[in-house]
């Protein structure tokens, strides 16, 4: 096999049966993978929640992972904010001729080792090659089928004055580490991407307190974007306490010196969670016992006034609006 990435690997015949043989096989194979042009899966006797998200993150390695690792997290978290367990994936995986062989292995061994720890079967996939400077890289589309625990009903539309807001984690680590990956400010920093898989963490806290309302991941406009979403959905509004929102000092001075605002950069490892306040101790307890989610804390409440607005009490005991997000969020990570 060449070294590279060549459009013959795109033709469908003994090119692309060798790439797929030596590279997506040989880490996706499980007792569900097929070379057919379908899957046949069985079916799981509970509702069914499925998602498809697209990655075309530049560059495609950052530090804390890659498109590959990237691809994978985001659809398992997306059916985990619907209390669905992840079951089964498909992967579609665009290459620009000439992308490295090598890379490619990379981004494929990621991809196995993340859905693996998710307990997600990879089960079906397509590959196309574009030619030179048709697209950059490579682009990954991932669909999932989960089932969804019994007794779970979340939803944006949930949310209820006098729930508390919860937080997994510091915040706008992703967005800052692809900024400092593509090396355009010139600016120095240990910063890495929060990007993880956050199902097990998930099952945990519903498993224990079923009664949480909204799970939002929190990924390309960070956790100001989905606030916003959830108020319009459930026609509320939202206090936050500044000074309990958890950013690390690596973040804010990338934010502080780029003008940016934290709650508006890219998180891949963090959810928000809306909780009726009585159980907000218990969720933070069970939080407390996952793998990436160590870090959960309060950070607001739900509220009746200012339906539809994200409110923002400071330090100082004063209170200002969250702008809305609009425009270009950056990072454009996608």
């Amino acid at each position: 096999m060449t070294d590279t990435i060549t459009l013959a690997h795109g033709s469908g015949g003994k090119q692309t049966s060798e790439l797929i043989g030596s590279i997506f096989k040989s880490h996706f194979d499980n007792e569900f993978f097929t070379p057919d042009d379908a899957a046949v899966l069985p079916r799981p006797g509970r509702k069914l929640a499925m998602s498809t998200d697209g990655f075309i993150v530049s560059p495609w390695e950052y530090p804390g992972g890659n498109i590959g690792r990237l691809s994978i997290c985001g659809t398992v978290n997306d059916l985990s904010c619907m209390g669905a367990k992840p079951l089964y994936m498909t992967c579609g995986i665009i290459i620009e001729e000439g992308f490295k062989v090598c890379d490619l292995e990379k981004i494929a061994s990621s991809m196995a080792q993340t859905a693996g720890e998710s307990g997600v079967n990879l089960v079906a996939g397509d590959t196309k090659v574009t030619g030179k400077g048709q697209s950059d890289g490579v682009f990954i589309t991932t669909t999932g089928i989960g089932e969804v625990m019994d007794g779970v009903s979340l939803s944006g539309a949930f949310a209820k004055p006098g729930d508390s807001i919860i937080i997994t984690g510091d915040v706008g680590r992703h967005g800052a580490a692809i900024l400092i990956a593509r090396d355009e400010y010139g600016i120095q920093s240990d910063v890495t991407s929060d990007c993880a898989p956050l199902w097990n963490d998930i099952r945990t806290l519903l498993e224990e307190v079923p009664q949480v309302n909204t799970i939002r991941d929190a990924t390309r406009g960070g956790v100001g974007t989905v606030l916003y979403e959830i108020t319009s959905e459930s026609g509320v509004g939202m206090e936050l306490d500044t000074e309990n929102i958890p950013i690390s000092d690596e973040v804010k001075g990338i934010s502080g010196m780029l003008g940016l605002e934290p709650l508006y950069l890219a998180c891949e490892g963090r959810m928000v969670v809306i909780v009726p306040q009585e159980y907000e101790k218990k969720a933070i307890c069970a939080l407390s016992k996952g793998k990436y989610t160590k870090g959960s804390c309060v950070i607001g409440h739900v509220t009746k006034e200012h339906a539809g607005r994200v409110v923002m009490n400071t330090q100082i005991g004063a209170k200002t609006f969250l702008p809305e997000p609009g425009n270009e969020l950056l990072p454009r990570i996608c």
